[in-house]
């Protein structure tokens, strides 16, 4: 046997790796046509979120104003301030909705009803006339009203201000 006729592993060389045994690109037409769809879809939903966000920015401004009108509620030299407010901010909450211009005019009984179809779920009865007292009433009987009344009065504002129906 001559030398050369040895192995040697110098010799050695690695293998070939196969072929994938199937592609990452879709096989058909069909199923490209059906990830655009849904790339499509999704993107459509995304803008309809973002349109619906900056829609509803005056809500979330009402629902932040709100906020600092109940903390201001605690302090006796704000509170005056900030139950006076309270009819205010609904007004603008009203004119601020797309065709809200309708409510600027409105008061007592027509107010009520602009409220009540416009929300969601049923306000007080007197709704309408506890926001007019508010507005109007001498500070010495505004000051007097229960810490429960002026709760009920918040949350019906809250529960309107989030979940009003907007007529576009």
């Amino acid at each position: 046997m001559s030398a050369a006729a040895v192995p040697s592993i110098d010799q050695l060389r690695e293998l070939a790796l196969p072929a994938p045994v199937t592609s990452y690109w879709p096989q058909t037409w069909a199923w490209l046509v059906l990830a655009l769809i849904l790339l499509a879809m999704l993107l459509a939903w995304g803008v309809w979120r973002y349109l619906r966000w900056r829609r509803d920015r005056y809500r979330r401004e009402a629902l932040a104003r709100l906020d600092q009108l109940v903390l201001a509620l605690d302090d006796p030299q704000r509170r005056l301030a900030a139950l006076r407010e309270l009819p205010q901010l609904l007004k603008r909450v009203a004119l601020s909705m797309p065709a809200g211009e309708a409510a600027a005019s409105l008061d007592g009984a027509a107010w009520q009803a602009f409220l009540q179809r416009h929300g969601t779920a049923p306000l007080p009865a007197d709704f309408a006339q506890r926001l007019a007292f508010l507005a109007y009433a001498p500070a010495a009987r505004i000051e007097a009203l229960e810490a429960h009344d002026v709760n009920v009065l918040l949350n019906a504002s809250r529960q309107w201000i989030e979940a009003h129906r907007v007529a576009v």
